[in-house]
């Protein structure tokens, strides 16, 4: 019989968490006693997503465009309100809107919005938490998800791959910086996992190449690891919810991959 880690109240906002990666991984840590608050730039969406997360546990939503300063702000001030003080963060990306394309296919806004959206929305969120953190003398957790793509790059996800990548070093330098204050963070790079964000992109792909849908979903996917499977939702919750936990505090600063072993490579 497996033994879910307990989260026992840790208040935690998750990003861009109305569907997809966010959504699942928002219930996950729900189903493990967290109180969340969830974000999306989609009102319709976050309702909708509401609903479906409140018979799990204590959920609010807050309205957030990661593009804009001042929502990322307010994002951090109505969680903190909603929950009585914000122990943790999950950061989910949505995808880049130009994407899947390929590098000659991008142009200058294109990169502006990877950057907006990958590095800077992150890292000024990050610096927005750490600062009340220090000045409450918090604890403080920080997990990033991201993806394996930034260590074997996948063409047409240039532009995510390329920004995203410097998660990776803003979960070390938080955890340098700031661990012996108690606040530490991680990179979790990610495999294939089945949203609707992951699908869409395979159609356009397929469409593109001209072959059925399940074709290239089977090869571009499945076959790409040895147990011709996507990973699960309550895998990926596990992972998440040892990282805030207590037990993964010596791990500060890692990153963690968890892909089924689709990628070829061993990352040093």
């Amino acid at each position: 019989m497996s033994v879910k880690i307990d989260l026992d109240g840790l208040g935690v906002i998750v990003t861009a968490s109305s569907r997809g990666i966010g959504f699942n991984v928002a219930r996950e840590l729900l189903r493990r006693n967290a109180r969340v608050v969830i974000s999306s730039h989609s009102l319709e969406n976050l309702k909708k997503a509401e609903e479906e997360l409140s018979e799990f546990g204590e959920v609010h939503a807050v309205q957030a465009n990661l593009f804009r300063q001042e929502e990322v702000e307010n994002l951090v001030k109505e969680a903190w309100e909603l929950l009585g003080g914000v122990d943790a963060l999950v950061w989910n990306a949505p995808n880049v809107p130009c994407e899947p394309c390929l590098l000659h296919e991008a142009g200058y806004l294109d990169w502006i919005e990877a950057s907006a959206l990958h590095t800077v929305a992150p890292g000024y969120l990050t610096t927005l938490l750490v600062q009340t953190w220090l000045e409450k003398r918090m604890k403080g957790r920080l997990v990033y998800l991201n993806s394996v793509s930034v260590k074997e790059p996948m063409p047409p996800l240039v532009l995510a791959d390329v920004t995203r990548a410097g998660l990776v070093q803003l979960a070390k330098s938080v955890s340098r910086t700031y661990g012996k204050y108690g606040i530490r963070a991680y990179s979790v790079l990610l495999g294939s996992f089945d949203t609707p964000g992951a699908r869409e992109n395979l159609r356009a792909l397929a469409e593109e190449r001209g072959e059925p849908f399940e074709e290239t979903w089977e090869r571009e996917v499945l076959e790409r690891t040895p147990l011709h499977r996507t990973g699960r939702w309550s895998e990926l919750g596990s992972l998440v919810a040892f990282l805030l936990s207590d037990e993964a505090e010596y791990m500060l600063g890692s990153t963690v991959v968890i892909d089924g072993a689709m990628t070829r490579g061993v990352f040093l």
